[in-house]
């Protein structure tokens, strides 16, 4: 009975075998034209032969080659068979992730020479991925990231590799709960590839629930968080920074947190490790584990290799002292900067010529709490300007940009004058100024010399302003053309019109607005920056005519009846200065205004002819970095204004002289103070303070106070069609336009013919959200106070109306700046019940330049 068991057994062990050798088919192997059963192959009895030939079956897209080669299987090579070997070869190629089935067949036996068969059945491919349970723009998204899946073997492999990709993407952005499934389906174009359906779920962001750390002693757990601006637990009084959770963000903020206190003299400082876990389906706890160590101070520092300067000039310069909180983001800043005023050592070596300065702080000796430095210069040699070179220039004339750069062939490398070149190139406004690159290049360390090349991208400069509003009960129509970057000289080239010769950095612009007959309103101004082409002398001229009549409605006898028609010249010259610093700019004005008024209620003249002759001297500093949105500098007007003191010797008896002879020439001197000063708080926030002030004065008390040329304070500070010319206006966001009066005064906004005496201050802080060729976006909160009065008697600078508001600034360089703000008005104007309060003002070119609003 024993026996017979045994034998049952063997003879299931061979039949095991041979289903593995043949896949589990009942095929023959054909042998000298004979049929030999596949029974012949024992395990019982495996026999030595020598392989004949492989052939492949089943193979669609694969090389037959390659699976030959994993099969291990070569021509003349002794395969033992039944047994292990073949058992290997199946593995061996399942373990591809290729294939769905494999079975290795005998095909024939001669002898002891064996022919096999490597039969498979590939998995399928993936023709496509169909996502759904996102937006349009997440799937685009997604398939950018996903586009090198298509055509790959649909396996286990390609499936989780596909998940954990879309996984990690909507991690990234906060979604932690995210979701996917995935399911199969034939592809009815083609019976070998599959289509993987991905269905997504992203759920809602995961928010913050708190942030805890664990090892700090010194550094309190709030002044921790304080350091990780993106990730914040959700408090109602965190305005800014995310309350979500982003991973990217996370890690940037674990790097922050140990600069920043690295930064306070904690140089040991390390994150041993974080923990990020669910604290409920829509928050996380964040836990993160500190070593703080001791808190560390500089202690002896000098210099080694320095030879130029010494080393007390370096320790002025370096400004730290012994003592001192330990940083070393603060000891780099001082060594090689940036600093805001460009006073680190290494601008003392690099406005000097030594373009391969290095300075290489060792820490010499660590004692207790104290870090002793030997800082290593490497001065190196002087170099020179060889050759100054522009590229990117397609439109402007090499002369306009090569005139504003400042680093000359010949002179010592400037590392101060390379970015001062940058900034005049991007004040020049056909130029992006985030793409103004200098850069040197071919340093020739033998010679001592160095090329410098300025990278500059032009962008569209010329503007277009084309609008329609109401404006004294009028539909108005305004059109504007201003080209910056016009070519008086090639005026008959008719090749060089695009639409107008371009290229030579002058500016024309031309203006028309009117309703009508009621109101027209042309003007034309031409400008040139560097007069005679050698020397930055500024040229202007301008012209304007300007006409408001109700003439045709009422007859000329009509106390109805009233007309205005103002014309105007004037022509400017100016120039650079060197002294206080080059950053100043003197110009001198002489302008002719003719007013002719018929029963005219804007002014306190209503009927007459009167002239305006006046000589204006500006005196300005402009140092701001770029002209759109500045980060830093200062904008600087100092302007006086006055005509000739005809009643000193006209002999008119200003006493009982008619309003039409005593203004028949007018008179008064003008003073106007206008200042801004940008400075970066942090990252791209920018605060811009300004302050305003401007008094119109007169040489004679009985000849009163000029009827033209008086202040207008309130509202958006754009010019109202009726007062174009002969007042300034002056905006002060949420009041009306031209509301504020002086205190104590009857007039409203209808009858103001504006005040001898304003002042205004501003603070407005300023966040980019898109900064680029095309377009420039940024944001803006702000605080606002200004008032007017008639005399010095009354005024008192701190006395102002008062306002807050948010606003918004767009910059296309076919349109200029565009700007709305609301404002709210905390202070009554008497009589005017809607003056203050919620307002919103529209503005449009504006502020270009560093501007005053």
């Amino acid at each position: 009975m024993n026996k017979v068991f045994f034998a049952l057994i063997l003879s299931f062990i061979s039949t095991a075998a041979l289903a593995q050798i043949t896949g589990g088919g009942q095929r023959s192997v054909l042998s000298g034209g004979s049929s030999i059963p596949a029974d012949s192959l024992n395990y019982l009895n495996p026999k030595d032969y020598i392989i004949g030939g492989v052939t492949i079956a089943g193979v669609q897209h694969l090389d037959k080659d390659v699976i030959l080669t994993i099969s291990k299987l070569n021509k003349g090579d002794k395969i033992n068979l039944p047994g292990e070997q073949n058992a290997n070869v199946i593995k061996d190629l399942y373990k591809q992730g290729l294939f769905d089935d494999v079975q290795l067949n005998v095909t024939a036996i001669h002898a002891d020479t064996i022919f096999l068969e490597i039969a498979v059945t590939e998995r399928p491919r993936l023709s496509r991925l169909h996502i759904t349970g996102l937006r349009k723009g997440e799937v685009e998204d997604l398939n950018k990231k996903l586009n090198d899946k298509t055509g790959k073997i649909v396996n286990e492999n390609l499936i989780s590799t596909t998940t954990a990709i879309i996984k990690k993407h909507f991690h990234e952005k906060g979604y932690l709960n995210t979701t996917v499934d995935t399911k199969q389906t034939k592809d009815p174009g083609d019976p070998n590839s599959v289509i993987l359906d991905v269905a997504v779920n992203k759920h809602k962001k995961v928010k913050i629930n708190s942030v805890t750390f664990e090892g700090n002693s010194k550094l309190s757990a709030s002044t921790l968080r304080g350091f990780m601006k993106n990730t914040r637990p959700k408090k109602f009084w965190h305005i800014f920074g995310s309350k979500k959770f982003k991973q990217d963000k996370y890690d940037e903020d674990k790097q922050t947190l140990v600069e920043k206190m690295q930064e306070r003299g904690y140089r040991d400082a390390e994150i041993v490790s974080d923990t990020v876990t669910m604290h409920d389906e829509k928050t996380v706890d964040v836990r993160v584990k500190l070593h703080e160590g001791p808190k560390y101070y500089f202690g002896d520092i000098k210099f080694s290799g320095n030879a130029t300067y010494n080393s007390d000039l370096l320790t002025r310069i370096l400004s730290i002292e012994k003592g001192q909180v330990f940083s070393e983001e603060e000891l780099g800043k001082r060594l090689t900067g940036p600093t805001p005023n460009n006073d680190d050592v290494s601008s003392l070596y690099l406005n000097n010529g030594y373009l391969t300065f290095n300075a290489d702080p060792v820490q010499t000796r660590v004692h207790n709490d104290t870090v002793d430095l030997d800082i290593r210069i490497y001065e190196g040699p002087q170099y020179t300007i060889n050759r100054v070179i522009l590229k990117g220039n397609d439109v402007t004339n090499d002369k306009v940009v090569m005139r504003e750069i400042r680093t000359k062939p010949g002179q010592k490398f400037n590392k101060e004058l390379l970015i001062r070149s940058a900034r005049e190139i991007g004040q020049l406004g056909n130029f992006d100024e985030q793409k103004t690159e200098p850069k040197p290049t071919n340093i020739n360390p033998v010679d001592g010399t160095v090329d410098l090349i300025y990278n500059v991208v032009e962008k569209p400069s010329d503007q277009i302003e084309l609008s329609g509003g109401f404006g004294g009960g009028q539909l108005v129509g305004t059109l504007g053309l201003t080209f910056n970057n016009f070519s008086l000289r090639n005026i008959f080239n008719w090749k060089a019109y695009k639409p107008l010769p371009k290229g030579d950095g002058q500016k024309l612009s031309l203006r028309g607005q009117s309703s009508g007959r009621i109101y027209q309103n042309f003007s034309f101004t031409f400008s040139e920056p560097w007069l005679g082409g050698k020397k930055p002398i500024y040229f202007a001229v301008s012209a304007y005519t300007q006409g408001a009549s109700t003439g045709q409605y009422y007859p000329k006898t009509s106390p109805n009846y009233n007309r205005l028609r103002i014309n105007g010249v004037g022509v400017t010259l100016g120039r650079r200065l060197n002294w206080p610093d080059n950053y100043f700019q003197l110009n001198y004005s002489l302008n002719f205004d003719h007013y002719d008024l018929d029963n005219y209620g804007g002014y306190v003249l209503q009927n007459g002819t009167s002239y305006n002759i006046k000589l204006t001297q500006e005196l300005s500093r402009n140092s701001i970095d770029a002209p759109i949105y500045p980060t830093q500098g200062s904008n600087i007007k100092l302007t006086i204004q006055a005509t000739p003191p005809y009643s000193l010797f006209n002999n008119v008896n200003y006493k009982i002289a008619t309003p039409e002879e005593r203004y028949h020439f007018v008179e008064y001197y003008k003073w106007k103070f206008d200042a801004q000063w940008f400075n970066r708080i942090a990252g791209k926030l920018v605060l811009m303070s300004q302050v305003r002030f401007g008094y119109l004065g007169q040489y004679n008390k009985i000849v009163g106070a000029s009827p033209f040329e008086r202040f207008k304070l309130g509202g958006d500070g754009m010019q109202s069609y009726q007062y174009l010319q002969g007042t300034d206006i002056i905006g002060l966001r949420g009041y009306e336009n031209f509301s504020i009066v002086p205190v104590g005064s009857n007039q409203n906004s209808n009858t103001n013919q504006g005040n001898a005496i304003y002042n205004k201050y501003t603070l407005e802080l300023r966040h980019p959200v898109i900064a680029s060729q095309s377009a420039t976006i940024f944001l803006e909160a702000f605080a606002e106070g200004g008032n007017v009065w008639d005399n010095f008697s009354q005024f008192n600078p701190f006395n102002v109306r008062r306002s807050v508001g948010v606003g918004a600034r767009i910059f296309l360089p076919i349109f200029g700046l565009l700007g709305l703000d609301y404002g709210y008005g905390f202070d009554k104007i008497p009589g005017q019940p809607d003056a203050n309060k919620g307002h919103f003002h529209f503005t449009i070119s504006q502020s270009l330049s560093g501007g005053f609003n």
